[in-house]
């Protein structure tokens, strides 16, 4: 049986997530922006959690960590690489390893690039991937701690997942990230669509992730880098994937 997802805004643009297994009333939160928004999601659904599995360090991610696990008891969980600077962990996880929300499986993905201790939570099951700011929608994290061709392998392991996998990523930056891809890949039919859907979504309050990876590599500038019309644009014809990554974040980042 497929967990049941549930997310919750938090902060100004950032998303945490409650992942639910009917089977045995367990409940995980996947990343704590913020906990009162959290708490009264899980409050609404009288689901208790049971894991707070964490992505990466950033204080947009954790600082809602305290106050849950007072609130609920929950169990931390998150990069060993990282221990040592989020919440004390409960349970420690590398590359491979497995992590269960009842009886759902999943398994960790290291994505080194926006930090260098991120991680993401794959569970195939229920056909979705956690990314926070790894694989966003539209986009990917800012290359903070680690090197762009880092970041673009991490970029290519998520890319491989199955094309009907959820991704459900850390932030509401859709629109603004469909306004850059549309100056690196102007002529896509299929980023046009989708950037009118987005602009539209957004205009309803609609939230625009999680959103499906197979549409993510048709449309995601990021995951495109082997695009003939791509590397024309950018006169990158002979460069590596990861080069013509490297200078599409570099263009973002002064976007």
């Amino acid at each position: 049986m497929p967990l049941e997802i549930v997310t919750v805004p938090c902060l100004t643009d950032n998303y945490a997530y409650l992942a639910h297994d009917p089977a045995t009333d367990a409940t995980a939160i996947i990343d704590a922006p913020e906990a009162a928004p959290i708490l009264q999601a899980l409050t609404t659904r009288g689901w208790k959690a049971t894991h707070i599995l964490l992505t990466h360090h950033h204080d947009d991610h954790i600082a809602g960590v305290p106050a849950l696990v007072a609130a609920t008891g929950a169990k931390v969980v998150g990069a060993a690489a990282d221990a040592h600077r989020l919440p004390p962990l409960d349970v420690e996880l590398r590359e491979g390893d497995t992590v269960k929300i009842g009886v759902s499986a999943g398994s960790v993905i290291e994505v080194p690039g926006h930090t260098l201790g991120h991680i993401a939570f794959y569970f195939p099951d229920s056909a979705a991937v956690f990314t926070a700011d790894s694989l966003m929608a539209l986009g990917c994290g800012r290359v903070f701690e680690g090197t762009r061709p880092q970041m673009w392998e991490s970029l290519t392991k998520l890319a491989a997942l199955p094309p009907e996998t959820l991704v459900y990523s850390g932030h509401e930056y859709t629109a603004s990230n469909a306004r850059f891809a549309l100056t690196i890949e102007p002529e896509n039919a299929a980023l046009q669509a989708r950037a009118a859907a987005v602009a539209a979504a957004r205009e309803e309050g609609r939230a625009t992730v999680p959103a499906r990876l197979e549409e993510e590599l048709a449309t995601n500038p990021f995951l495109r880098a082997a695009s003939t019309p791509i590397r024309a644009r950018l006169g990158l014809r002979d460069a590596t994937d990861a080069e013509v990554f490297g200078e599409i974040r570099g263009r973002k980042d002064r976007f």
